[in-house]
């Protein structure tokens, strides 16, 4: 699946499920407005409609007594008007009625009513006088039969009335756990969508950068594992490919520079076993001049020759093909040697060449010529880079199961930029003069075919330091 897929997957999970809530939601509004229209447009009028008929039928039940005493016209047209008034509002009541048990009582009342006012309209005569005994009771009865009709009325439309506030209290009750069992939920998808494009793009994404790091290192991993298809995937698919052809092109230059070295050492052996002949006139006496020549015809080959010994190993250690001689070294005895061997060299530039450090505890497991090669080539950098009256100095420290050595000067240092880049093949700092950028190559590749670490650290202005770490002899790993 597509990287584009899946973020639109992951997104529209969380879309699906704030669609889901906002729906609920909506709808649940929708319900409880409609609980509350109905409570305000229809049930809360009906009841005060129903308490008016109520008022109205007991004013009516006065002014047909005082008619029916006083026998005066002007009750009997305030008693029609107020009928056909309650008649009327009767009649518009059952649309806001919302209950069948409303709508039956309703019809009790406009039942009883109706008798009701038929009785009186056509018991009474416009005269005075009094009205029939049984009349009277047959028009009290329905009196009372109407009035009993519009309480259990103005009761039901109370029930109801109390069943849409329970309905609305219940609906916010839904609402409300919904949306509390809801958010957690949209949240919940939503960093498990995210988290799984995220985190699977950072995973695929950290291999790359491990591996490009390794490259930048110089050295070549093996192809990074991906999965999928997606945009990542091919990303590390090209990423496969270019550190492959990376490699294979590191590789022929290694097999090229190892050729042409090999190559090389044989003449160039040769030329300088034919100056040093020159030299010591073997083949007859020399000029002065050509004496000058000889020696740096000799001076040159020995140059090269270095040069090419250095390719050679420097591919052979990488190759994991230069055979040590590993035997107990006692590094005190070897940096004995070390100083002593660079010492004219230090004392010519007007350095201090200092041994300090207490004497190590045993020693190592490892090829003397190498070491000594690497702590030569230590002494001799820092040197190179000391100004006249400077100091270098050699320390060393036994640790459990490690010796520490130490190589530091007061010296020009290394740029903060340069720094991780020292032990890198044919690297040079800016505005250094000769060297061919190998040394510290090789002192990096001695140390680790020795299971040993090799640290450097520099203060511009301030100098630098060099810290060599192996293991004892006998030290498990």
């Amino acid at each position: 699946m597509r990287l584009a897929w899946r973020v639109f997957l992951s997104t529209s999970l969380v879309m699906l499920v704030v669609i889901g809530i906002a729906a609920w939601s909506l709808r649940a509004v929708n319900g409880f407005v409609h609980t509350n229209a109905t409570i305000v447009e229809r049930t809360v009028p009906a009841l005060r409609l129903e308490t008016s008929l109520r008022e109205t039928l007991v004013a009516l039940v006065r002014l047909e007594g005082r008619w029916g005493v006083l026998g005066d016209p002007r009750y009997a047209a305030r008693w029609e008007t107020r009928a056909d008034r309650a008649r009327r509002e009767l009649e518009g009541l059952p649309a806001l009625l919302t209950h069948p048990e409303e709508l039956r009582y309703h019809r009790k009342s406009a039942s009883s009513f109706a008798t009701y006012r038929l009785l009186v309209l056509g018991a009474r005569s416009p005269a005075k006088g009094a009205q029939p005994t049984a009349g009277e009771r047959r028009t009290r009865l329905a009196a009372a039969r109407t009035q009993l009709a519009l309480e259990r009325l103005t009761d039901a439309t109370g029930d109801a009335l109390e069943r849409s506030r329970h309905d609305a209290r219940r609906l916010e009750l839904r609402t409300r756990n919904a949306l509390v069992a809801a958010m957690p939920l949209a949240i919940l998808a939503g960093l498990v969508g995210a988290s799984l494009v995220a985190f699977g793009m950072a995973r695929t994404l950290r291999r790359i950068s491990t591996a490009a790091g390794q490259i930048g290192a110089g050295t070549f991993p093996e192809p990074v594992a991906i999965r999928g298809s997606d945009e990542i995937a091919q990303l590390g698919d090209a990423f496969n490919r270019m550190a492959r052809q990376l490699g294979e092109l590191d590789r022929m230059k290694q097999d090229f520079f190892a050729h042409i070295s090999h190559e090389l050492r044989t003449p160039l052996t040769a030329v300088r076993e034919a100056t040093h002949l020159l030299r010591d006139q073997i083949p007859g006496p020399l000029t002065p001049k050509q004496r000058r020549l000889v020696e740096i015809i000799g001076a040159s080959a020995d140059r090269v020759l270095r040069l090419v010994n250095q390719i050679l190993d420097l591919a052979r250690l990488q190759a994991g093909l230069l055979g040590l001689e590993r035997r107990w070294v006692d590094l005190d005895k070897l940096l004995g040697r070390a100083v002593d061997e660079l010492r004219p060299q230090a004392e010519a530039h007007g350095l201090a060449l200092e041994r300090n450090g207490t004497r190590p505890a045993g020693g190592v497991l490892g090829d003397e010529e190498r070491l000594l090669q690497v702590f030569v080539n230590l002494v001799s950098n820092a040197i190179k880079f000391t100004p006249s009256g400077g100091t270098v100095r050699v320390d060393t420290a036994g640790r459990e199961d490690e010796i520490e050595i130490v190589v530091a000067d007061t010296g020009v240092g290394i740029a903060p930029d340069a720094l991780p880049h020292v032990f890198e093949r044919y690297w040079q700092a800016d505005g250094t003069r000769g060297g061919s950028g190998l040394g510290l190559a090789i002192v990096k590749s001695i140390v680790q075919a020795h299971g040993g670490t090799v640290r450097a650290e520099s203060t511009p202005g301030a100098g630098s330091r060099f810290t060599v770490r192996l293991r004892r002899e006998g030290a498990t790993a």
